[in-house]
């Protein structure tokens, strides 16, 4: 147990705190704003105040803490120990920078609800944010400062232990469509044969015929392939099933064809599944489709869904949040960037969403994820060889921290495409690096 001392516990510094040291420390803490009790108690212990007592832990507090509005705070950087850090303190505190108020900022998306720019499909770009500004966007800031925190208490109290954390591996796989060409409606087939006819793609519309003729295999069922690659590790994969109505960036095969609901049913039977909700989900005044589609799912599985991931990353805060709460999702897969690989929220730790208009914690857990397919190739350009080794930089972060890295990949990513040639050796690469560290 490790206790804390403020002169108030706001339900800002009640939350960070418990993430720090309960979430990612795995230590208990407790609060008290009795300055006394606090100086006769034989607890490891910090203070957290504006006023050092004696020869305790100190940190001087930030007022980020203590406030009750969205502003951008006066951020203070300092350097330390080579590295930049925020929210600079006082000559007296343990650390030079407020760890506090830092991983509250970084972790609550603050600056993404200030933001009001709109990058492509209105989602918050990673340019913008302080840690791509400050070339930390590929380093798990949060649980770097936790482990800060913990070496000072463990010099001041070295009896005191904190529990070992291990490195987590977890993979989950978005099917955006299931098949390519296969089960799709006839009218769908007409439109796309015209289209490439009138483009000059022939090659495509006999890859089409001979899928149709069952002379060669759908090139995004990957389906067998994927269950080889995660036998004996099915309680690590995650699949999110996109089930909205067809629309532009909707376009995966109708939740009523057959095929579909066994490919659902069938993956179920292994994994952990999720709802994958819909481009126009998202768009104002269509909450409502969240409902539908998660219902879709829950009918076809025949059990509640709980976990999410947005299509397209689509991300608003606080509104997504606030729209999976109400529809009883428990735990969401947004948290990361299309454009670049890393940390959004500076954190490899699943951690509990803060509605910062509310000023309150909420049910919503959120896990993280720090590298996608489309990322890699489509944004950042890299070849298959460079992509292994930015996997591989980003895990042994997360690997010297104990965090948990989860990786999102699509079923059609890992087939014979051209355009993705080479990506289906990343992606094993990838999964077996996950495994070999997480046994070590």
């Amino acid at each position: 147990m490790l206790l804390i001392y403020s002169e108030e516990v706001s339900p800002r510094l009640e939350y960070i705190a418990k993430l720090i040291f309960e979430d990612i420390l795995k230590t208990k803490v407790t609060f008290t704003t009795n300055s006394s009790e606090f100086k006769k108690s034989e607890l490891p212990k910090i203070n957290y105040s504006f006023e050092k007592f004696g020869d305790e832990l100190y940190i001087k507090a930030s007022r980020l803490l203590y406030c009750r509005v969205v502003i951008y705070p006066d951020f203070g950087s300092v350097r330390y120990k080579g590295e930049k850090y925020f929210f600079e303190t006082s000559k007296d505190s343990v650390l030079p920078f407020d760890p506090f108020a830092a991983a509250f900022f970084v972790v609550t998306r603050q600056e993404e609800y200030l933001e009001k720019r709109k990058g492509k499909y209105k989602r918050y770009n990673s340019r913008w944010s302080i840690l791509s500004k400050n070339m930390l966007l590929e380093k798990p800031v949060v649980n770097i400062w936790a482990n800060l925190l913990a070496q000072e208490i463990t010099k001041k109290y070295p009896t005191f232990v904190f529990p070992q954390r291990k490195f987590e591996f977890q993979m989950s796989i978005d099917i955006d469509n299931a098949w390519a060409i296969k089960n799709k409606a006839l009218w769908r087939h007409a439109a796309s044969g015209l289209n490439n006819l009138i483009k000059g793609k022939q090659k495509l519309n006999k890859e089409k015929i001979d899928v149709l003729l069952k002379s060669k295999k759908d090139p995004y069922d990957t389906y067998e392939y994927l269950d080889q690659i995660f036998k004996g590790k099915e309680d690590k994969v995650l699949f999110f099933f996109l089930l909205g109505d067809y629309a532009k960036h909707d376009k995966n095969i109708s939740h009523r064809n057959k095929e579909l609901r066994k490919l659902i049913q069938q993956t179920h039977k292994k994994y952990k599944v999720g709802i994958h909700p819909s481009f126009y989900s998202s768009k104002k005044g269509n909450s409502y489709k969240i409902a539908k589609e998660k219902t879709r799912l829950e009918r076809i599985i025949g059990e509640k869904v709980i976990r999410s991931r947005q299509h397209y990353l689509r991300l608003r805060f606080p509104t997504t949040y606030r729209r999976l709460i109400k529809h009883g999702i428990e735990e969401d897969y947004t948290m990361g960037y299309a454009n670049r690989i890393g940390f959004r929220a500076g954190i490899c730790t699943p951690f509990y969403f803060y509605d910062l208009k509310k000023e309150k914690a909420t049910s919503l857990r959120i896990h993280p994820f720090q590298v996608m397919d489309v990322t890699l190739k489509d944004y950042m350009g890299l070849t298959p060889e460079e992509s292994k080794e930015a996997i591989r930089k980003l895990m042994l972060e997360v690997k010297k921290v104990g965090g948990t890295f989860t990786a999102l990949w699509h079923n059609e990513t890992l087939g014979e495409d051209k355009r993705w040639k080479g990506f289906r050796e990343v992606f094993e690469f990838m999964n077996e690096l996950g495994v070999k560290l997480e046994n070590e």
